[in-house]
C-alpha cells in the first residue's frame, strides 16, 4: 500500500496539473443568475466526468434540467458503504461590472501566486482539490475499505433547487454517506504565533425578502397628480439602513475567543467594541464575529417603472436576510413590521431558502480533519474552533439526511482569506491553498475510507 506521505509528495510534484485543472474549470462560464434558463452547469459536469474517467473512475450526471447537471463520481471500496462524500458546486455568481476587474473573469489568469476568475475560489478551487485527490490515489493503486464519492451540484448560488436540494428529494441514494465535507469553513486565523482553524459545523439561515412599494401612476410633467413609489422606496431603504438588530453572543464560537488572545468575554453590550478592536489585527475574524452576533438585512436588487416620463406606480426591492439559529420567520416578521411601521403602500413576502443547521463538533470526522490538516501543512500546533458560517451552502441538505457534514477546504494559513474576494471583483484563489487543499482532501479520504 502506498504510504500517505508518498501520496502527499505527489501533490507537490503535480502542482502544474492542479493549477491547469483549476484554470480549465474557471474557463467554463457556469453563471447562475437565478432565473431560468441559466447555469450551464452540465458543461462543468461533463468536463469533470471526462477528466476523472481518464484515471478509471466512473461517474453519472443527474439533472432536473438537461443544462443543469449534477456530477456524482464514485471511488468504490471493498464494502458497499460510502464513508466520505466530497461536496462542492459548479455554478458561479454573475459578474456585475467586468470593467472593474483587472483580469478577464473567465480567463483564469495567474498573477502573484494566485489564479483569478469568477468561481476561482467559490467553488471551483474545492472541486479541483477533490478531483486531484481522487486522481492521485487512483493512479497510485490505492484500494479503499470503504467507499468514497465526489458530488458537485448545480444551483448552490440560488438555493440548490436544481442541485443538492433536488438530489436529496428525488435521488437521496446519490448522496448516501456517513460523513461529508463541503465549502463553508476551514478558515485559518493566525494571530501572533497562534494558528486556529474555524471548522464549519453549521450555518446561519437565509431568507429572501421581496418588498413591493405601490403608488399611483401619473405623467412625469405633473407628478403631484399621482403617488411616486420611488419616495416610498426611499423611506424603506432609510428604514433598513437605520435598522439596529438585536445583538447576541450565545453561539459556541464566542466561548472560544480566548484562543485569539481576547481576554474579555463577549456579550451583547461589548461585542461591537471587541469587533472594532479585532478588526485592527484580523479583519476576517472581526467580520465573522460581527455576522454571527446579529441578524443581517441587506438590500440587493431594485426594479420598477415602465417609462422615463411616467411616475412609477410599483417598485420592487429584494433583500437578503441572514438569521441566527433561534431567529425564525415569526421573529423576522416582527422585526420587519417594526422597521417598516408607518411606510404607506409597502407590502412584503418572504422566501425561506435555508433554515439554520448544524452538525455536532465532537465526532470522528473532526478528528480525521485535524489529522489531515496537520499532515497537509506540516504543523502540529493548530487549534480548532467550531464555527457557524455566515453564508449558506448545500450542507443543509446533507445534514437533513443525517450525514455529519462540515465546511472544510484545507486553505493554507499563508493565504489571506480576504484576498479571495468571493462574489466580488477580482475573485481569486492562492495556489498555495490549491496545494494544501488537495493534500488535505487526500489525507482525509486516506484515513476515513481505510486506504490499503
Amino acid at each position: 500500500m502506498p504510504s500517505l506521505q508518498s501520496l502527499l509528495d505527489q501533490v507537490e510534484s503535480s502542482t502544474n496539473e492542479i493549477v491547469e485543472l483549476e484554470q480549465a474549470l474557471v474557463r467554463i462560464p457556469s453563471v447562475n443568475t437565478g432565473f431560468m434558463p441559466t447555469g450551464n452547469e452540465t458543461a462543468v459536469a461533463e468536463f469533470t466526468r471526462d477528466w476523472i474517467a481518464q484515471d478509471g473512475l466512473d461517474s453519472e450526471i443527474l439533472s432536473r434540467d438537461p443544462d443543469r447537471g449534477n456530477i456524482i463520481s464514485i471511488y468504490p471500496g471493498d464494502d458497499d458503504k460510502t464513508r466520505l462524500m466530497l461536496m462542492s458546486h459548479t455554478d458561479v455568481v454573475p459578474v456585475e461590472d467586468e470593467t472593474k476587474w483587472n483580469y478577464d473573469p473567465f480567463a483564469a489568469e495567474i498573477s502573484g501566486g494566485r489564479v483569478y476568475g469568477r468561481g476561482a475560489s467559490d467553488c471551483k478551487a474545492l472541486l479541483t482539490c477533490q478531483l486531484m485527490a481522487l486522481a492521485i490515489m487512483k493512479r497510485s493503486g490505492v484500494r479503499l475499505s470503504h467507499g468514497l464519492r465526489l458530488v458537485s451540484g448545480a444551483d448552490e448560488e440560488h438555493g440548490g433547487r436544481w442541485g443538492f436540494g433536488w438530489l436529496a428529494d428525488t435521488h437521496p441514494e446519490s448522496l448516501s454517506s456517513e460523513f461529508a465535507v463541503n465549502e463553508g469553513g476551514g478558515t485559518p486565523v493566525e494571530i501572533g504565533n497562534s494558528l486556529t482553524y474555524l471548522l464549519g459545523t453549521g450555518e446561519k439561515g437565509r431568507m429572501e425578502l421581496h418588498i413591493t412599494l405601490r403608488g399611483e401612476s401619473a405623467h412625469a410633467s405633473v407628478p403631484w397628480t399621482g403617488v411616486n413609489a420611488s419616495y416610498r422606496l426611499s423611506r424603506a431603504l432609510s428604514a433598513i439602513e437605520a435598522y439596529q438588530p438585536e445583538l447576541d453572543t450565545s453561539l459556541e464560537i464566542f466561548d472560544h475567543v480566548g484562543s485569539f488572545g481576547i481576554e474579555e468575554k463577549p456579550s451583547p453590550e461589548n461585542i461591537d467594541r471587541l469587533v472594532a478592536e479585532i478588526n485592527e489585527t484580523s479583519p476576517r475574524l472581526g467580520s465573522l464575529l460581527k455576522a454571527l452576533s446579529r441578524l443581517v438585512l441587506t438590500p440587493t436588487m431594485v426594479s420598477g417603472g415602465i417609462k422615463s416620463n411616467s411616475v412609477p406606480e410599483e417598485i420592487k426591492l429584494t433583500c437578503d436576510i441572514r438569521t441566527l439559529p433561534f431567529q425564525d420567520e415569526t421573529y423576522v416578521r416582527r422585526q420587519l413590521d417594526q422597521a417598516f411601521d408607518g411606510i404607506e403602500g409597502l407590502e412584503y413576502d418572504i422566501d425561506y431558502m435555508s433554515v439554520p443547521n448544524s452538525s455536532d463538533f465532537e465526532t470522528e470526522l473532526t478528528d480525521s480533519i485535524k489529522n489531515a490538516q496537520r499532515a497537509a501543512i506540516g504543523r502540529d500546533d493548530i487549534r480548532w474552533i467550531p464555527a457557524i458560517s455566515n453564508g449558506f451552502t448545500d450542507s443543509r441538505f446533507t445534514r437533513d439526511l443525517g450525514i455529519i457534514t462540515y465546511g472544510f477546504t484545507g486553505s493554507h494559513p499563508d493565504d489571506d482569506p480576504m484576498l479571495a474576494r468571493v462574489h466580488g471583483t477580482d475573485e481569486s484563489v492562492g495556489i498555495a491553498s490549491l496545494i494544501s487543499g488537495t493534500r488535505s482532501m487526500l489525507a482525509l479520504a486516506y484515513d476515513l475510507c481505510g486506504a490499503k
